[in-house]
């Protein structure tokens, strides 16, 4: 699914801060400007559900389907489903990607990933949404992507303000990086209440 509205105009919808452009939303965010004038609507119950399952979908940039289907593996697998959700939203290659600070933005890493520009174990992988496991390695498919400024810019400021989580183990030498583990629930995303989610699909 391709989303052509503007990232800015996403936030505003939920008036939520989604990151999707990446080191802009730290330096010049309309939605932080704004925050003071926005008038907060009285939601349903149901609102908040629908909404929470919003900011979820759209901060991974998943189509309604594809959010479903993910939901659907979390519920038949062993564990909380809502905390199965959220790592296997994390998990996907192109928000990896992202946390290995190739790209500061999702959109931008899937892009790399669907332009072949990412290898996992040594192979080119060009599904953004391949679940990454523990042990695999990940990669940029040519150093030269190295000179890329966007590339260059993403992963300096990635080292410089610790932005990787502690479950990627990343070679500075080699520019690649490994799961070492999975991450637990206090490593995902504070932003979203998973079981906002879960009930929400339960109704």
């Amino acid at each position: 699914m391709k989303y052509t509205q503007p990232s800015c105009k996403r936030c505003r919808s939920l008036n939520e801060k989604l990151f999707l452009k990446g080191d802009k939303c730290y330096s010049n965010c309309t939605l932080e400007k704004r925050k003071n004038s926005i008038r907060q609507r009285k939601l349903s119950d149901y609102g908040k559900h629908l909404r929470e399952k919003q900011i979820a979908k759209m901060m991974y940039l998943m189509s309604e389907r594809q959010f479903k289907r993910y939901f659907d593996i979390a519920s038949k697998t062993k564990g909380k489903t809502g905390e199965t959700l959220l790592r296997l939203l994390e998990l996907r290659l192109d928000n990896i990607v992202r946390r290995i600070g190739f790209s500061s933005s999702i959109k931008h890493a899937r892009q790399l990933v669907n332009h072949g520009h990412i290898k996992v174990n040594g192979k080119v992988l060009n599904i953004p949404s391949y679940i990454v496991k523990e042990g695999d390695e990940i990669s940029l498919s040519s150093l030269d992507l190295l000179e890329n400024p966007l590339i260059k810019k993403s992963i300096e400021e990635s080292e410089s303000k610790g932005w990787r989580p502690s479950w990627i183990s990343y070679d500075a030498e080699k520019k690649s990086a490994k799961i070492i583990r999975m991450p637990e629930r206090t490593e995902l995303n504070s932003k979203i209440n998973e079981q906002l989610i879960v009930e929400f699909y339960s109704k």
